[in-house]
């Protein structure tokens, strides 16, 4: 007998389905003009495997556009479709069948989504058909994965061509003299970071940690607030750095969870700066395992902006460095009575994230989604309230210590015309 958790999401799946199906354009208030369309719904996505070919269906509310390539190192077939609402059961994606090792979907950018196919074998796109059921009118989008040999594979890689997100460019900032923070949410959309073994994303959990932080900082009224992404949506790793340091961001916090499946026992908060060099192997390791978030979302990895040579300059990285070492020591202080520290509660490890040279930079580990005593704290709204508490404390101390700061300093705005230094 099907559970009651079962018979109630199949209940909402088919409410979405005769809602978007039943969907005429909206009107506008106005009454002039017709409102955009909803993003079409998907509620199911099957895989199924023969002779060589695996096919990926989507269910979908009604047809979309969709445009596919692949991708090398890793292996990756990519399809790209216009905005859509995924409603699909916790752990799809999950299972290998055929020549896809597994997939991840979601928000790419604004206005477009993406289904990132890991390939568990070369394989080439087919043709993508849809066809309408008749029983009840949904849209089966079938996206054929053929088996091909490496060297095929990797023509079709070369001749690719994605097309690359739309760059997000920040606003202008209005006359304000506060300090401005970024926060940044890390993974989002189609990169769901770590998993915990209950089907929980670091994605989720990081981004309702990050939208509190931002709540406690905007009540204070002492910050201008910005956060590299504000929903579910996938964000380069560059763009959050450029992002930054467009909006000339004065700290940028960025927020994660990691997660250890070998090693349950492992618990508590690590605070991350950026080095060339990493504290150890596990800092190491882990700053390889964040930098591959563009590669998990269906984009190549790309380095810091080109432009950072003429701009980064020894004293202002040196100062850059200091800063987000002090606000490291600062943070680490306030957050040891009101949460488990790991053993080495700052390391330094080379985070793309954290590459920007004039804005200060921390990337905070809050606990690991392997350990079930911190994935419970993660979920607990009294803890996420207390430990940001303690986190505006040190950003409030961070920003006071730096205004008493009576030597002169290189700031970005006089790095940009000061001579480099021999």
């Amino acid at each position: 007998m099907p559970s009651r958790a079962h018979l109630i999401r199949s209940a909402f799946h088919g409410l979405c389905l005769v809602l978007a199906l039943a969907g005429a354009p909206v009107l506008a208030q106005n009454g002039d003009k017709p409102a955009a369309p909803a993003p079409a719904i998907a509620i199911g996505a099957d895989l199924a495997s023969q002779a060589g070919t695996t096919r990926l269906t989507l269910t979908l509310s009604r047809a979309v556009d969709a445009r596919g390539f692949v991708m090398e190192r890793p292996d990756r077939a990519v399809i790209d479709l216009p905005e859509v609402n995924f409603q699909l059961e916790a752990g799809t994606g999950r299972r290998r069948e055929g020549v896809v090792q597994s997939f991840r979907y979601g928000l790419f950018a604004p206005g477009r989504s993406r289904v990132v196919i890991d390939l568990a074998a070369p394989a080439t796109i087919g043709r993508i058909e849809t066809v309408t059921r008749a029983k009840d009118g949904a849209v089966l989008m079938t996206i054929p994965l053929q088996r091909v040999e490496r060297e095929a594979f990797r023509k079709a890689a070369a001749a690719s061509d994605p097309a690359p997100a739309q760059a997000r460019s920040a606003a202008p900032e209005p006359a304000d003299q506060r300090p401005l923070i970024m926060v940044d949410a890390g993974h989002g959309g189609t990169d769901p970071g770590a998993i915990a073994v209950g089907g929980v994303f670091e994605k989720d959990i990081v981004f309702g940690f990050a939208q509190a932080l931002v709540e406690k900082l905007e009540t204070s009224g002492r910050y201008r607030v910005r956060m590299t992404r504000d929903r579910d949506v996938f964000v380069p790793l560059a763009d959050r750095v450029r992002l930054a340091r467009e909006a000339k961001a004065d700290l940028f916090v960025s927020i994660h969870a990691d997660s250890i499946s070998a090693a349950p026992q492992v618990r508590g908060a690590t605070i991350y700066t950026n080095a060339e060099k990493a504290t150890d192997i596990e800092s190491a390791r882990l700053a390889e395992r964040e930098n591959k978030a563009d590669a998990a979302g269906g984009t190549d990895a790309a380095e810091a902006p080109p432009d950072i040579a003429d701009i980064l300059q020894e004293l202002t990285l040196r100062e850059t460095r200091g800063f987000s070492s002090g606000f490291a020591r600062t943070l680490m202080g306030q957050l040891a009575p009101v949460m488990e520290m790991s053993s080495k509660p700052h390391r330094e490890a080379r985070f793309m994230v954290l590459r920007s040279p004039d804005v200060p930079s921390v990337l905070v580990e809050l606990g690991y989604l392997s350990s079930k005593r911190d994935l419970e704290m993660l979920q607990s709204p009294e803890w996420r309230a207390g430990v940001t508490g303690s986190m505006a404390k040190a950003i409030d101390l961070f920003f006071g210590n730096r205004a008493t700061l009576k030597a002169p300093t290189i700031t970005r705005r006089s790095a940009a015309i000061a001579p480099v230094l021999p």
